[in-house]
């Protein structure tokens, strides 16, 4: 008799530690359990240690941290008809753990292949060139569209950003032939504005000289100082008739 108490005892004793080892959880200062009563929410609770009621309870144990997901590569068609490879990452992470765990089966998945059609949808209506120099304002324009459609998950979208995008060979050599004709344009309406500019010029000291014929004597005297300044050439130059004039009227001017 003695027996079977001390065996039914050691039992009993035995059934409240499992009992109470099963009532026990211990969340991390980034973990969250979402608790349910029955099949029906109740509360979040953690971090720290938290008693849940065995049977009647049941915990659901939820990861704060931020998760980076490698978005696989995408073949997007660009608004041009261009297609390309693009790959990016997405930095994401739980901030409502009831909404993670009661509106959608798989938050993490979710995201996943939302990630992918946004990704192709977004990039879908921009250009090639916008593509590769405005990677940034695209990284923008993609979390805030998964920011806005993951919100009703409990899921933040932090960050986007495109890693690669990759170009066929043939399409690359026709954006380095667009390149180079780019340069060529600029280069030739650089010169076509140096050239209108020095017209500009030219004409306003044709005027100038126009209006002052001393101005002209003085300028063809600076040219003369620099054609002599070379002693290895002959230069034949007409003498200007204003000049010649006022030399020939002192000569012939009678003598008091």
């Amino acid at each position: 008799m003695i027996g079977f108490t001390f065996g039914f005892g050691s039992i009993l004793i035995l059934l409240v530690a499992v009992l109470i080892a099963s009532s026990v959880r211990i969340f991390r200062e980034y973990e969250r359990g979402v608790v349910f009563m029955l099949g029906r929410f109740w509360k979040v609770k953690g971090p720290g240690l938290v008693l849940i009621i065995p049977v009647v309870q049941q915990a659901v144990r939820m990861d704060l941290r931020t998760v980076v997901f490698d978005v696989p590569t995408q073949d997007v068609i660009t608004r041009d008809n261009v297609s390309v490879k693009v790959n990016a990452v997405v930095y994401f992470r739980v901030v409502d753990p009831e909404k993670a765990v009661i509106q959608v089966a798989r938050y993490f998945e979710a995201t996943s292949q939302l990630s992918q059609t946004t990704l192709r949808a977004v990039l879908g209506k921009h250009d090639l060139d916008q593509l590769l120099s405005e990677r940034e304002q695209l990284n923008t324009d993609i979390q805030k569209v998964l920011d806005a459609q993951t919100d009703a998950w409990g899921i933040k979208v932090s960050i986007v950003e495109i890693k690669h995008v990759d170009i066929n060979e043939t399409m690359i050599r026709a954006i380095a032939r667009q390149a180079e004709a780019e340069r060529e344009r600029r280069a030739k309406v650089i010169h076509a504005e140096g050239e209108l500019q020095a017209s500009r010029q030219l004409l306003e000291a044709a005027q100038t000289l126009a209006r002052q014929p001393q101005a002209m004597q003085l300028r063809y005297l600076q040219t003369l100082t620099t054609i002599a300044a070379d002693k290895n050439s002959t230069i034949v130059f007409p003498l200007p008739i204003d000049l010649v004039s006022a030399v020939m009227e002192r000569f012939n001017k009678p003598s008091a």
